[in-house]
This record gives C-alpha cells, structure tokens and sequence, in this order.
C-alpha cells in the first residue's frame, strides 16, 4: 500500500524543531556543561531516531504466509 498515511506527520516535528537556528542559538542553558546549542540538536537526533522507527514500523509491508 502506497502514498500518504497519517504517521508520516510525525516528521514534522524534527524539520520544524531545527528549522530556524535563530530560536535555539545560544549557550544558556547547559547540561553537562554541554551548551544548548549543541544538546538541543543532539536531543532531536535521538527524537528523530525514535520517530523513524515508529514510521518504518506503522508503514512497513506485511508478507503473512
């Protein structure tokens, strides 16, 4: 089964959340001494992965025998 499914907006939220560097360009606050700059886009690398394998797992092909 082909073309679009409703699970396919859950990729959204990645594309947005890092869209406009503008809103997350900055140092305060850190985590681990690590700036917000680069947690935030660390923390959407782990979101995105989450996402994906719900995506590939709602949209995957079913070969029942």
């Amino acid at each position: 089964m082909k073309g679009f499914r409703p699970v396919y907006l859950l990729l959204i939220g990645p594309f947005a959340g890092t869209l406009v560097p503008a809103l997350y360009n900055r140092a305060q606050p850190t985590l681990w001494g690590m700036p917000f700059f680069y947690w935030y886009q660390l923390a959407w690398v782990l979101v995105t992965a989450v996402l994906l394998g719900i995506v590939a797992y709602a949209t995957r092909e079913r070969h029942d025998a």
